[in-house]
Parts: structure tokens; sequence; C-alpha cells
């Protein structure tokens, strides 16, 4: 019961940010696809400590910020090659092993990977990802051992308990 309310105030508070609309009849739509979006939510019997957001929020804020600095410092090396005369990157495919057990946090692993600029998860197989990167040197499984222990850490709470 828990986890469906706090799925409720997520969500109410998703489409509150994000409509900006508040009359009546707005409201109304939002109350009848907040409620069907709960009662199909737990049909499918989807509702659960994974799907509950709150359950992670504060190890996510404290990533998140991590993660945008990483994506400014990539940034800054991939401007620098498309700005060079010659075109000297080295591609590479690098399989990279995660220790993150959730679905949920290997898809966060996943996806911060190719938010970073320069890298791009091509795959997920079990608890291994292959990783395309720009850079060869830059393109080592150990390169991405801090990013996988800060997003178990903070997508994976309590040790992850899945």
């Amino acid at each position: 019961m828990a986890y469906l309310l706090g799925i409720f105030l997520a969500i109410v508070a998703f489409w509150m940010g994000n409509s900006g609309h508040y009359t009546p009849l707005m409201l109304g739509f939002a109350a009848l696809s907040v409620v069907l979006t709960l009662v199909l939510s737990a049909r499918l019997k989807i509702i659960d400590r994974e799907g509950a957001p709150y359950v992670r929020l504060a190890g996510l804020a404290a990533y998140y910020p991590w993660l945008l600095l990483e994506i400014a410092k990539s940034n800054w090396v991939v401007i620098k090659a498309c700005l060079r005369a010659d075109l000297d990157i080295s591609p590479a495919l690098v399989k990279v092993k995660t220790t993150c057990k959730t679905d949920l946090a290997k898809v966060t692993f996943a996806n911060s990977i190719t938010l970073t600029p320069g890298t791009v998860t091509v795959e997920i197989e079990g608890d291994k990802l292959l990783v395309h990167g720009l850079y060869e040197a830059n393109t080592v499984p150990e390169a991405f051992e801090e990013m996988d222990r800060r997003c178990a850490r903070a997508a994976d709470p309590a040790g992850s308990a899945a």
C-alpha cells in the first residue's frame, strides 16, 4: 500500500508540474488518468519496490549532479575532436561488467554511458554491457568502474533488495 501511495503522489506531482492547466475540466482529466494508471498498474502487478520512485530519490539526487559533470567533461573531449583538422579518433567496442543487480540499475547505468558524449551502450546481456567509444584509450572497462559503482549505489538502494 505504501508503494501505491508513493506512485500516486509521484504521478500527481509529475502531471501538475508538466500540465500548467488547472481548470476543473483539466483537473478532472488528471484525476481520471491517475486513477486509470493506478488501476492498470495494480492489475499488471507492477507496483513494487523497484517501481516506487521515492525509495531511490536520495541516491539519484546525489548521482545526477556527478553524471552532469561527467557529461560536461566528455563534451569537451568530443568538441575538441570535432574541431581538430585531423580526425584522430580510434573507435572501440568493449564489454563492461556491471555490479548493478536490478534491471532499473542496469538500464540507468547503460543510459548514463549513452548520455556521456563519445560513448554508446550497444547491448545489455546479463551483467555485461557492450559499449562503443570514440577513443580506444578511454573505452576500457576500468574507465566505467566509478560510474558503475555510483549508479549501483544510487539505483540499487539498501544493497539492492530485488
